[in-house]
């Protein structure tokens, strides 16, 4: 478990699956700017038990606040970009745990682990341009803007705009500095 100042980032559990998958198909909670497309629970538990959602392609993380309420969810992947970098996604579930500072701190411990324990040099976020709120979250962690990829992503029926941001090893804090916020 990685312990921040305000939340913690923990590896599911099979006992997690349930209150996620409520959570996280909540489409109408998700807010503007996440996708709408959801997998089955059924879904869900055969990938988590052929890989506890933790591997050299993809990995998910719970967000919980200090009292162990789960807040959101951060995954990295492989990007589809002929170099491979790993792409963070992330996401909080209720919208009054929103503007709170919990995706700003889970995301720079995230990074900062992701940093200490692979041999990578960058890490992506993408996101439909006109999210203000996750722009602000990748700003605050360091994530610098790279360009707008022009109607590169679908979102409810509609070809948008996809908005590329990285972090470069030497731009992220260690994960002591990260973990005290």
């Amino acid at each position: 478990m990685l312990e921040g100042q305000k939340v913690n980032l923990r590896l599911f559990r099979e006992d997690d699956l349930e209150e996620y998958y409520r959570l996280y198909s909540r489409v109408t909670e998700r807010g503007e700017h996440f996708p709408l497309t959801i997998q089955s629970l059924a879904a869900m538990r055969k990938q988590f038990a052929d890989t506890g959602w933790w591997g050299d392609n993809e990995g998910r993380m719970l967000i919980t606040d200090k009292d162990g309420k789960l807040v959101g969810g951060i995954a990295y992947f492989r990007g589809g970009t002929h170099h491979m970098p790993y792409e963070i996604g992330y996401i909080v579930f209720r919208p009054e745990d929103r503007s709170k500072g919990y995706m700003s701190e889970a995301l720079r411990i995230f990074s900062a682990h992701m940093f200490e324990s692979r041999p990578i040099e960058r890490l992506e976020l993408c996101m439909f341009a006109g999210n203000a709120a996750s722009r602000r979250v990748a700003e605050r962690c360091g994530y610098q803007y790279e360009g707008t990829m022009r109607k590169a992503g679908l979102l409810r029926g509609e070809w948008r705009n996809v908005e590329l941001f990285s972090l470069l090893r030497e731009e992220c804090p260690s994960m002591a500095d990260a973990l005290r916020g």
